[in-house]
């Protein structure tokens, strides 16, 4: 990417807990005292939100209340198109048994300074399962009462019945070659009948199980009988990126690699200032492992149970800046905010400092960031003024292909091939 490129993320600045009765069809917390929500394939906590039709597979959904009491909810899902509407279908059409779950697995916090109800529960359940695959959305309530929504969070069922086979590489011509990669890919229908590509298919790729800068409407390059080919389309070319900036949180009474102080105020809340960030828009790139902007809930200074012995502390982030910028935002940006930008990761300048800092309520564990500037008059972020970005950089990719047979009105999901653009 060259140094004052725009990388295309397709979010906006939004206001948090504004219209907290409207559904969403993304991830999203509608209380201010809901945290670390998460949902993904519960064999670990760092999977994505995605398992196999019809299998054993289950999701896990978690979320902490901070009101520390014992709240009746529920989680209900609605079946969506590829593009994240929901689809035509009445829920007894993409469910079989019950359509809702109560939340019966709750834990209070334990050793920890900020109180709080631990809240978990896994799916599909033996009176509970999907009977389709594609795009969902599950959303949490309270009393019984679809109205007072608390979260929402998106999932995925796939069917294999297509191959796709697909590599990266370097992009060619002009500074893309530098900053970006492209991913070339096939797809093989042996057995399934694939009607007509343009208009019956829809395939998405998304970098990082990120999907505020996925790309779509992505058109094959060549057809044959058994075999799409997209080799040429710029859609499918990404900005490589850097790798995420990374702060360690897993114990507070060690002071680990990025960590500059760690403090209580009055109150007994934990504060943890990181160390200065730097800016790494000319720098060279250089690789180490990150989780590719996610993270992980962990407790060293408590062995049994993470998910209730992790305290919540006020992190402090800045970076050097040296002029505010009038026409715009700088926002801390990655798993840890549902890659949105919103009040709560927004940045300030500080005149004294001559940076923009930014304060977030964290639970303790190991967590991957990155910086992203938003002009006032645009829809897309830029992190290039902080990051730069680099055609090597290790990303983690997933092409999605859906299907809308002939006779029907919903998105199949037929095919999710996920790979890395430096494993072969």
């Amino acid at each position: 990417m060259a140094c004052l490129a725009l990388v295309s993320f397709s979010i906006q600045a939004q206001d948090d807990y504004a219209n907290d009765n409207q559904l969403r069809y993304e991830d999203w917390v509608y209380k201010p005292y809901i945290k670390t929500a998460q949902l993904h394939e519960a064999s670990y906590d760092a999977n994505p939100a995605i398992i196999k039709f019809n299998s054993s597979e289950l999701l896990e959904l978690s979320f902490d209340d901070l009101e520390a009491d014992k709240k009746n909810y529920s989680v209900s899902f609605v079946h969506c198109t590829a593009n994240w509407e929901p689809s035509d279908l009445m829920q007894a059409e993409y469910m079989n048994g019950f359509f809702d779950a109560n939340f019966l697995n709750f834990s209070y916090s334990t050793n920890t300074i900020q109180k709080y109800t631990h809240y978990s529960i896994t799916f599909p359940q033996a009176n509970m399962q999907f009977s389709k695959s594609g795009n969902y959305i599950a959303y949490v309530y309270e009393d019984n009462d679809k109205e007072k929504l608390v979260l929402t969070k998106r999932f995925m069922i796939y069917d294999n019945k297509v191959t796709v086979v697909a590599t990266t590489r370097q992009a060619i011509g002009n500074d893309e070659q530098y900053e970006s990669q492209h991913i070339d890919f096939s797809i093989i229908n042996s057995t399934y009948e694939l009607t007509n590509p343009f208009t019956d298919m829809k395939v998405v790729i998304t970098q990082n199980n990120r999907w505020d800068n996925a790309v779509r409407d992505i058109k094959p390059t060549f057809t044959e009988p058994r075999q799409l080919t997209y080799s040429l389309d710029d859609k499918s070319t990404f900005k490589g990126g850097n790798e995420f900036r990374y702060f360690d949180t897993r114990s507070l009474r060690t002071y680990t690699e990025r960590i500059a102080d760690i403090y209580r105020d009055s109150a007994s809340i934990y504060h943890v200032d990181l160390k200065i960030d730097e800016l790494r828009t000319f720098k060279p790139y250089s690789f180490y492992n990150d989780l590719n902007g996610g993270y992980l809930i962990k407790n060293l200074d408590m062995s049994t149970n993470p998910d209730i012995e992790a305290d919540y502390a006020w992190v402090k982030f800045f970076i050097p800046y040296d002029n505010a910028q009038g026409e715009g935002n700088f926002y801390v940006l990655g798993k840890l905010t549902d890659w949105r930008l919103s009040k709560t990761n927004r940045m300030t300048y500080n005149y004294k400092r001559f940076g923009y800092e930014c304060t977030m309520f964290i639970k303790q564990g190991y967590y991957n960031y990155t910086y992203v500037y938003l002009r006032d008059d645009k829809k897309g972020g830029d992190n290039t003024m902080t990051e730069g970005s680099h055609w090597e950089t290790e990303n983690e990719y997933a092409i999605y292909v859906y299907h809308r047979q002939r006779g029907t009105y919903y998105d199949q999901l037929v095919a999710i091939k996920r790979f890395n653009s430096l494993r072969k």
